[in-house]
């Protein structure tokens, strides 16, 4: 599924013309053809945009914020595909509020646009930047990885198609399908699942990211750090714990902290890239 990009060069068009008549291509490498050819499209991290993009939304983000503030993004992002021209880092997650999924995430919304209005007050942004910024700064306010991220990501007009965020019920096996799908290997999967470690959900401290999320998944049978006995996470986080492959990543966390923050940085900066289609702004 090849993302969109303005080229003006008449000669990079016949070239992308010329990659998409080439049905041979492994999916990921169409994925990071297409990232590339976007790079006159996305603007860098930094510059005068950047700043004023992070400054507003440090005024509005605290740590009990973060974590509605990154399920936001991967709840904007999950419902990218590689065989299908749609889903992705869009910002159509405020026309998919209502969808049960979502139930909650409009609180995170609205914390949002308190920062996006005055950010479109000097120069209007995209839902889809702010969103992706966002989780980034509540990712680094938690004690995380600083990752930056490029702008420039055009937003949807409508709603993304349902049913293509991963179930909390799957099991290993068919989380790993799903994350296939979008791109995704097993190893940047049980990365990402790291987000989990933020909230409610009883891995650590609520408001500090870190690998905590792993060392409690180790734990036979798993209980929650302030000794409480009820279960924490979900069906499946634990799931992972029982594919041997997640498990090895799972243990490689657990002991190194830094491998978990630079692949899981990694990993978020190609979700949040994830079925973009780019604008300069």
């Amino acid at each position: 599924m090849p993302l969109q990009a303005k080229v003006s060069s008449s000669s990079r068009r016949g070239l992308m013309c010329s990659i998409a008549t080439l049905p041979c291509l492994l999916p990921l490498t169409h994925i990071f053809g297409s990232l590339r050819a976007n790079a006159n499209a996305m603007l860098p991290p930094g510059g005068d945009e950047y700043v004023r993009i992070k400054e507003e939304l440090k005024k509005v983000l605290s740590k009990g914020k973060a974590a509605g503030v990154l399920r936001l993004v991967f709840h904007d992002a999950g419902t990218f595909e590689i065989d299908h021209d749609a889903g992705g880092m869009n910002g159509s997650i405020v026309y998919e509020l209502e969808r049960p999924e979502n139930a909650g995430l409009k609180k995170s919304v609205k914390v949002l646009q308190k920062a996006k209005t005055q950010i479109d007050a000097i120069h209007p942004v995209s839902w889809a930047d702010v969103i992706a910024v966002a989780g980034a700064e509540a990712i680094e306010v938690c004690g995380g990885p600083t990752i930056q991220v490029s702008l420039g990501r055009h937003d949807s007009l409508g709603a993304d198609p349902e049913g293509k965020l991963p179930e909390e019920t799957l099991d290993a096996s068919g989380l790993k399908r799903c994350f296939q799908k979008k791109g995704f290997s097993t190893q940047e999967l049980v990365a990402l699942s790291g987000a989990h470690t933020l909230g409610s959900k009883g891995f650590g401290s609520p408001t500090s990211f870190d690998n905590s999320y792993y060392k409690v998944l180790l734990e036979k049978p798993p209980t929650p750090s302030g000794g409480m006995s009820t279960m924490i996470g979900l069906p499946s986080d634990h799931a992972l714990v029982e594919d041997d492959e997640c498990l090895r990543w799972i243990k490689k966390y657990a002991d190194d902290e830094n491998m978990f923050f630079e692949d899981f940085k990694n990993a978020y900066v190609k979700l949040v890239n994830s079925g973009v289609k780019w604008s300069s702004l």
